[in-house]
């Protein structure tokens, strides 16, 4: 599993072991106290080669394990996610005058999104912790991902939704055993129920804003991209940005590819 040094946070730069604290740094509190996933990458470069990689039998998110904050496999669900097909649209990118354009598709997961690769990940560290229970705010896909692979396990899923949020999305979570919770208020009314109820019950809290472990699920489609190009990544990468994770977490999978030594490059 990965060689994980310590959690940092973005803000102060204080590091904590992974058992010393859950979500946040305590000095800068949860809007500032974002904490990142730090491994020991030194250790890491001598084994995750190209060569590595080309030896490596496991076409989903989970060839790239070393690179994941996991402790124990056995919670790997079989639900396959990650290694989704890029397509190349060579009439499009000559139409924008472009050299090349590619589209990843990542409606071939399980729940249709992007969404999975994280929520993959917290069910397993929700697991770890011996948690019963995981919760999460959403609208959309992070719930019904969230959801659908808690479905998977034995873990119960209590979603706290804005009572305005579409009757098909509300439906999705149904289907997938999730305890629904419509809230009269703003979506930002609903995370703090949220949080409220994970603090005062002992669930494992999805919330993207304070589980630092949904960037490394969502790192794994930019390891994913750089190898299906050869290792050369693309000169830029455009994504949904949302409440930010998804492209923090393209960044990290980039720099940490040529911290270890497997691109010279950072789209």
């Amino acid at each position: 599993m990965g060689e994980i040094a310590n959690l940092r946070c973005v803000s102060c730069g204080r590091e904590f072991s992974q058992d010393e604290i859950e979500y946040t740094c305590p000095d800068c509190g949860p809007r500032r106290g974002t904490l990142e996933v730090i491994y020991d990458y030194d250790r890491l470069r001598a084994t995750l080669t190209r060569a590595y990689f080309e030896r490596e039998t496991d076409y989903s998110m989970w060839r790239y394990l070393l690179l994941l904050p996991i402790e124990d496999r056995r919670f790997i669900q079989p639900l396959r996610v990650g290694w989704t097909p890029v397509y190349s649209f060579p009439d499009y990118a000559h139409e924008l005058g472009l050299k090349d354009l590619y589209i990843k598709d990542d409606g071939r997961n399980p729940t249709a999104s992007y969404k999975d690769r994280a929520s993959s990940v917290v069910v397993i560290k929700a697991q770890e912790r011996k948690k019963k229970v995981v919760t999460a705010a959403s609208t959309g896909n992070a719930a019904s991902s969230l959801a659908g692979f808690a479905a998977a396990t034995d873990l119960q899923t209590v979603i706290f939704v804005p009572a305005t949020a579409p009757e098909a999305k509300v439906a999705q979570l149904l289907i997938y055993g999730a305890k629904v919770f419509l809230v009269n208020g703003s979506y930002d009314v609903a995370y703090d129920l949220a949080a409220e109820a994970a603090e005062e019950f002992g669930w494992y809290n999805r919330s993207a804003a304070v589980n630092p472990y949904l960037v490394e699920g969502k790192k794994t489609g930019a390891l994913e991209l750089a190898e299906q190009l050869g290792w050369d990544p693309p000169e830029f990468v455009f994504v949904g940005v949302g409440d930010g994770s998804v492209i923090s977490g393209i960044c990290k999978g980039f720099e940490e590819l040529r911290a270890l030594g497997l691109i010279n490059k950072i789209p």
